[in-house]
């Protein structure tokens, strides 16, 4: 049985080589370290096989003077992490975890806390290596095969194989990072203070209480942050973070209704009503949640679902606090509820992030959540947003083409590299994308 990270399971196995491009000749899917939350790393019902590029994570080539660097598709966002910090190099977007392939973030386009100010993770991609379903090996760039190179941006996995990507990273002053910290007494306050660091730092995000009574519904925890000038930098490179870890599936019982009220108010009230400053470790600041190993073992035996969404800045504010207390009325809160800014639309024609506001929550994947997530898309929709695919896992298909006119023109170019319809996933089965 393969496994997504929200613990969902399927049939089949995977095969890893350090030969990624012998295991990927009869494959219909290539995933990296399966942390996409759903079913979009897990085969076709009727496959059995994927292939797995974790082991083909070799740098390639890396120009200094430019920032270029070329690397294998299994090479992930910890090893660039280690390897460039010490250099003054980092990796041009900030996603929630370093458990990823480049593969993957090409894939899914990833996006992050730098979204407003760097767009997503193939703004930054030069040139992508891959194999198709014909079993030729192309490459594909804004000036070579431009309309592949579009629709596997986004296109999570089902253009072709990735085998090796050719992307920039830019310079930093220091691997340190200086944070502002301030606690928002309701969402109002929050998404203008969201709006007002986003003309300021590159890094904005916080957490909402999704759950709070009213008056208090999206009261949270907004951070700001940018890359530490050397003078405030800490000595040394960042070492290595400890990672303890769940040993076991808790209960259901631990994630509940009180214990995340309960979580919620302990988590605002440790951190101070005033506004607070300090240089922080990067990891302890873009990936909160890798400090805890297989922390998806906290929602239990059923696994849990991330519903990601994205709502347009024409919606303004009053879109996001009628999505957010619809979230609350659904029961949807959760521990982990994120806003953050995104920026303009990529050029990924499955790509994520339009110019808005991300809204994300964690929730149990327990009896009532299609119910959920088919009300929580009937009311996006209204709004004119859509859902992140690297997080679904229960979107159904009718309301996944309402949110997306973008379908039809990557559908054209999958028909055109996989006329058979070869490359496929569960997801995509899911979604009617094969």
């Amino acid at each position: 049985m393969l496994s997504g990270w929200g613990r969902v399971f399927g049939p089949g196995r995977e095969v890893a080589s350090e030969d990624v491009e012998a295991i990927t000749r009869d494959a219909t899917l290539t995933r990296g370290l399966a942390r996409s939350y759903g079913d979009s790393s897990l085969p076709h019902p009727s496959d059995g096989v994927v292939a797995s590029c974790r082991l083909a994570d070799r740098i390639l080539s890396f120009d200094e003077a430019s920032g270029e660097v070329k690397a294998e598709s299994g090479f992930s966002l910890l090893q660039l992490n280690r390897t460039f910090w010490g250099r003054n190099f980092a990796a041009p977007v900030a996603p929630g975890t370093q458990f990823i392939t480049l593969g993957g973030m090409v894939s899914a386009d990833v996006h992050g806390k730098d979204h407003h100010a760097t767009g997503g993770f193939g703004a930054h991609v030069r040139e992508i290596r891959m194999r198709l379903a014909s079993g030729d090996i192309v490459t594909a760039s804004r000036t070579e095969n431009a309309d592949l190179f579009k629709a596997t941006i986004g296109g999570m996995g089902l253009l072709g194989h990735i085998l090796d990507v050719t992307f920039k990273i830019p310079r930093i002053p220091s691997p340190w990072v200086a944070i502002e910290t301030e606690r928002m007494p309701d969402l109002e306050s929050y998404l203008a203070g969201l709006k007002d660091a986003a003309g300021r730092f590159p890094f904005t995000m916080g957490w909402i209480d999704t759950l709070g009574a009213a008056g208090k519904l999206g009261r949270g925890v907004l951070m700001r942050g940018r890359w530490a000038d050397p003078h405030e930098a800490r000595p040394g490179v960042p070492q290595p973070l400890q990672r303890p870890g769940l040993p076991f599936v808790l209960p259901e019982f631990a994630i509940s209704r009180m214990t995340v009220a309960a979580f919620n108010s302990f988590y605002y009230g440790i951190h101070p009503s005033s506004m607070r400053r300090k240089v922080a470790h990067p990891e302890a600041f873009f990936y909160p949640l890798d400090a805890i190993r297989n922390w998806n073992l906290l929602y239990g035996r059923r696994g849990f679902t991330q519903y990601q969404c994205v709502i347009p800045e024409a919606a303004g504010p009053e879109g996001v606090k009628s999505f957010v207390s619809l979230l609350r009325r659904t029961g949807g809160s959760s521990m982990v509820s994120v806003i953050k800014d995104c920026g303009d639309e990529g050029e990924g024609l499955l790509s994520f992030p339009m110019r808005g506001t991300s809204v994300a929550a964690d929730f149990p994947a327990r009896e009532r959540v299609q119910q959920i997530v088919d009300t929580l898309n009937g009311h996006l929709i209204e709004l004119g947003g859509r859902i992140y695919l690297a997080k679904d896992r229960f979107t159904r298909a009718e309301d996944y083409r309402k949110m997306d006119a973008r379908i039809d023109a990557w559908k054209e170019v999958k028909r055109r590299y996989d006329p058979k319809g070869r490359l496929r996933s569960a997801q995509s089965a899911r979604l009617e994308l094969t």
